[in-house]
């Protein structure tokens, strides 16, 4: 992934999968990457059209959000390149969660019964639907790995005002319901997600991707119950499966730890389920593009001017 320069650019952050440009002090032109991260490393080699599938499903989601609340993006020049306005982010992420899935599973079966100040329900098997959504915060890390936090200890921490959880808890809850809608219409179950959210002087907007497979976990509600009933192991599409891989090959980013070779064929097999998600999720026939650099760079600029930005 090259480095880019613009004009009038004050800032540039390299992220595990994106990169980030500061434009002034009022734009922000976000590139996703191919790269893909779990447990919070970069894994070796990058994933074809990945970086195009989590921008333009974070495009369409945000699009079919606007009603709910302000969100950042502006415009999408090229297939993985978005442009949106800057603002100052909240020091964490609001994870949402339907099912007990993954961390929370993982939480819950060790015997366990709270998860970030949140009690969770006896009696539930990996899955499941909490009787209602719970929110699980963490903190949002510039390196490492992000970690469990309360509502309480965020207000006492200063990371977020009392005022300002009140919307947040608000907008997560009603986006997530949205996502969920979305979800059902295309036959799937938005199992847990997150979000995060930022500021412009006193509003609060929709930061960053929304609903794609490296934020959401999405599982196929056709033989759900089913599959409930008998134990079976659930349908999901998501980044999990490359997680439960790293599993089962000794690695969860734990120090001594080896990433596990990744052969050409699971390369292709991880690209195809992202595709696979994108065209489930939106209904749309994915259409892959590949841009030369030079391109992706002339068609920023160009949404830059078109902006005013520059």
């Amino acid at each position: 992934m090259p480095s880019f320069q613009f004009p009038f650019q004050t800032n540039v952050y390299h992220g595990k999968v994106r990169d980030v440009y500061s434009i002034k002090e009022d734009w922000l032109v976000m590139i996703a990457s191919d790269r893909i991260s779990a447990f919070d490393v970069i894994l070796p080699r990058p994933i074809p059209y990945k970086g195009q599938v989590l921008n333009q499903i974070a495009e369409y989601m945000l699009n079919a959000a606007r009603d709910i609340c302000p969100n950042w993006l502006i415009d999408t020049p090229a297939p993985n390149v978005s442009i949106g306005k800057r603002c100052i982010p909240f020091k964490i992420e609001m994870v949402v969660r339907g099912n007990v899935v993954g961390h929370a599973w993982r939480t819950y079966s060790s015997g366990k019964r709270t998860l970030c100040g949140v009690t969770m329900a006896e009696g539930l098997k990996e899955n499941d639907f909490f009787p209602a959504p719970i929110i699980t915060p963490s903190t949002k890390a510039a390196e490492g790995h992000d970690e469990d936090i309360s509502k309480e200890d965020i207000i006492a921490q200063g990371l977020v005002s009392a005022e300002d959880w009140t919307v947040l808890e608000d907008y997560t809850l009603k986006l997530f319901a949205r996502g969920k809608e979305i979800a059902a219409k295309q036959g799937l179950i938005l199992a847990d997600t997150k979000y995060e959210f930022g500021k412009i002087g006193d509003t609060i907007y929709l930061m960053d991707e929304v609903h794609t497979p490296d934020s959401s976990r999405y599982f196929y509600a056709d033989g759900f119950e089913e599959r409930q009933a008998t134990g079976e192991k659930q349908q999901q599409l998501s980044k999990e499966f490359v997680r439960e891989w790293l599993i089962a090959n000794n690695f969860m980013g734990k120090e001594g730890q080896t990433v596990p070779e990744m052969s050409d064929e699971w390369i292709d097999t991880i690209s195809k389920r992202y595709i696979e998600l994108f065209e489930k999720v939106t209904g749309r026939k994915f259409v892959p593009e590949t841009l030369a650099d030079s391109i992706t760079e002339q068609k920023i600029n160009e949404a830059l001017v078109r902006l005013k930005a520059v």
